[in-house]
């Protein structure tokens, strides 16, 4: 599966538009992730315990995604986008979302 932040793959062209495919995915922290966050917050840095959650989450935003353009018959994604959003305390939903397309390479 091809997927781009593009509208437009070079060397490829787009023979269906299938529809508009998304996924999300909502974590929450772990306490014992958050009291690492907590120490780092005081001392500064990067969080990294909250940049692996937030990872993790995309990839499997990303995933779901695929799988559901897969389910359409289509081959590729163009437009993709993500979205983050905090929906509780402590909780925090990434959505993922573009454009499942079916292509066939340029002659």
């Amino acid at each position: 599966m091809i997927i781009v932040t593009t509208d437009e793959i070079p060397g490829q062209q787009v023979e269906e538009v299938m529809g508009m495919v998304m996924a999300n995915s909502v974590r929450a922290k772990h306490l014992g992730r958050d009291i690492m966050a907590g120490f780092r917050n005081i001392a500064g840095g990067e969080i990294t315990e909250y940049t692996k959650l937030l990872a993790e989450s995309r990839e499997l935003s990303m995933q779901r995604m695929s799988e559901r353009a897969h389910a359409m018959g289509a081959n590729a994604i163009v437009g993709v986008r993500f979205i983050t959003a905090g929906i509780a305390q402590g909780a925090s939903e990434i959505l993922a979302y573009g454009t499942a397309v079916k292509v066939i390479r340029q002659p």
